[in-house]
């Protein structure tokens, strides 16, 4: 294991912006290529003993891993590069043997259904218990981590969209010993760095904005520890949670453009949001780029944007909402967010959602398009319940 090379830490002075496309780069050598090749190898040239930067079997790493890793963990501000994994779930997986045997997590009563369904099998297997928390109380979190070992962290939360309090929670696990972990795939790390705001640990569903086109199952883990670092490595060594050097090929040319959708997405959720609070078969909006959210003003002192997800209630029931979407024509009726194009789902659909999640709420990640063709797609969906 290796800290970021000399380059990438100078690069780190760059704005975030710069850096997604000029990070992870090959030396601009003559005739040299532009983009780092894909390596498609199993095994490598060995000679003698292992040294421990030798890279020996395609299973331990991989030069086309090298160029992604590197940028994500300098977006993450991480003294190290991030630990890329065959999927978010194998990252939520590898996080999750953080807690030790017979320990405590305090997890988000909203959070991503995964999360919640692993951590929900692994405490009845006996493996750990669980403190579900209101992420957005602050005060509830903090007494749910008296005794806790492991603090897991989504904000904004899926698909309630809560903000939960980064800095004020995060330090006080480092002042009490509680490991803690930051879900970062809604903010990504244009939004927010949570290991500069005391995280040990941040997770991310590669396979959301990082790649942006709903077309590769990746996840990724980024710690500045450097004990975090060599044993989430070593069981996705053992594990064999590894990834496919073309679709982190691929990840990475979507990182290449994260700012400019970011940015446009952005500007498409802060107008649908304000007309979608206005439609009268709409009864709630949650998006913190709203005044009103009750998260705004916690997400404009900690984020540098709000994000590209709404969650609203259509109607009066689970019918209306699924009649809403089957008449999108433009916007997509399916899952996963964080892609070009935009998406709708009503959340309560899959079984393992929280209760708590409206059977009538509908999460809507958008996209690039046009905003005005996609307010065409949903005010007439709307006015069809």
């Amino acid at each position: 294991m290796s800290q970021l090379p000399e380059s990438a830490t100078a690069a780190q002075t760059w704005d975030p912006k710069t850096l997604i496309v000029a990070g992870g780069r090959p030396e601009h050598t003559n005739d040299g290529p532009v983009n780092h090749p894909i390596t498609f190898t199993s095994t490598y040239h060995s000679h003698g003993l292992a040294g421990a930067e030798d890279r020996v079997y395609a299973r331990f790493s991989n030069p086309s891993w090298d160029p992604f890793e590197e940028v994500l963990g300098q977006l993450e501000r991480a003294q190290y590069p991030a630990l890329v994994f065959s999927s978010g779930m194998a990252a939520i997986s590898a996080a999750l043997t953080l807690v030790p045997e017979g320990g405590v997590l305090v997890l988000p009563q909203h959070s991503y259904n995964g999360s919640l369904g692993l951590s929900a099998e692994l405490q009845a297997a006996g493996r750990f218990s669980v403190r579900a928390v209101d992420v957005a109380n602050t005060d509830e979190v903090l007494r749910a981590m008296d005794g806790a070992d492991v603090l897991w962290l989504e904000s904004p939360t899926n698909p309630m969209l809560e903000v939960a309090d980064l800095p004020v929670l995060l330090a006080a696990a480092k002042t009490s010993g509680v490991l803690s972990i930051v879900d970062n795939t809604f903010a990504t790390p244009l939004l927010q760095q949570p290991l500069t705001l005391g995280a040990d640990l941040v997770v991310h569903s590669v396979t959301k904005y990082l790649s942006g086109h709903s077309d590769l199952i990746l996840g990724a883990v980024v710690t500045s520890d450097k004990q975090l670092h060599s044993r989430l490595h070593g069981h996705r060594t053992l594990h064999g949670a590894i990834a496919s050097p073309m679709d982190v090929f691929l990840a990475l040319r979507g990182v290449r453009t994260l700012s400019v959708r970011l940015e446009r997405s952005q500007e498409n959720s802060q107008i649908l949001a304000e007309r979608l609070a206005a439609h009268a078969k709409v009864s709630t909006v949650r998006y913190p780029g709203l005044p009103t959210d009750v998260g705004h003003r916690r997400a404009t002192e900690q984020m540098s944007g709000y994000g590209s997800v709404i969650s609203f209630t259509v109607g009066s029931s689970a019918t209306d909402a699924d009649r809403m979407i089957e008449e999108l024509r433009l916007i997509t009726g399916a899952t996963s967010l964080g892609g070009v194009e935009t998406l709708a789902e009503r959340r309560a659909r899959h079984a393992n959602e929280p209760t708590t999640v409206p059977e009538n709420l509908i999460r809507l990640s958008v996209g690039i398009e046009a905003v005005e063709d996609l307010w065409l797609d949903l005010s007439r969906a709307l006015e069809r319940i």
